[in-house]
């Protein structure tokens, strides 16, 4: 237990803090260092994946795929009004609130964070949907009806964006982070 609570930290204490409240030493919340991670971790996801549809756009669409690995993988512009696999083309605007939800829940919940791997998690999550939403609320055919830039195409398998990426990983992560019995708040629990 001592172990995965030095892995993803403890609730804010001045002796968690390494502080001795005795000497009156300040205490600067470890939380705060949390959300400052997942907001981080989520621009960088974003931006990366803002520059990468904008480079697709502008080099990419209407224009022949780029074979990166054979024909096991290649880079090709598409557009995509559904979920993922292009499922659900006439919901985009119930995914866009998916996703505007998806942000709100997250950002509720940066308040009572103290674990990294979670801040990590939810970043990728955050930044994945941002880039997403991002798609859905400024492209053509229109505002919350946009469809998403996917290029990533691997063979027999479906065309996704990095933004699809960031979501998967922290998805995983968060799994990950559920079955060991890691909790956001940065407690540990055995059931």
């Amino acid at each position: 237990m001592a172990e995965a609570e030095r892995i993803i930290g403890t609730p804010d204490t001045p002796e968690a803090a390494g502080a001795d409240p005795e000497q009156g030493e300040v205490v600067r919340p470890r939380g705060r260092r949390r959300i400052a991670v997942l907001f981080a971790v989520a621009t960088f996801a974003y931006v990366l994946d803002l520059v990468s549809k904008m480079i697709v756009v502008a080099r990419l669409e209407h224009h022949a795929s780029i074979e990166i690995v054979g024909d096991w993988l290649k880079f090709e512009a598409i557009r995509n009004a559904g979920a993922a696999f292009g499922f659900g083309e006439a919901f985009t605007v119930i995914f866009t609130l998916i996703a505007a939800a998806v942000i709100v829940v997250i950002a509720r919940l940066a308040r009572k964070l103290y674990s990294l791997p979670w801040a990590i998690a939810l970043g990728l999550l955050l930044g994945g949907a941002l880039g997403n939403l991002t798609d859905r609320i400024f492209r053509s055919p229109g505002v919350f009806e946009g469809a998403v830039v996917d290029f990533i195409a691997p063979k027999h398998f479906a065309v996704f964006n990095l933004a699809d990426s960031a979501i998967v990983c922290g998805g995983i992560l968060i799994v990950l982070l559920s079955f060991r019995g890691l909790d956001p708040d940065g407690t540990v629990h055995k059931d």
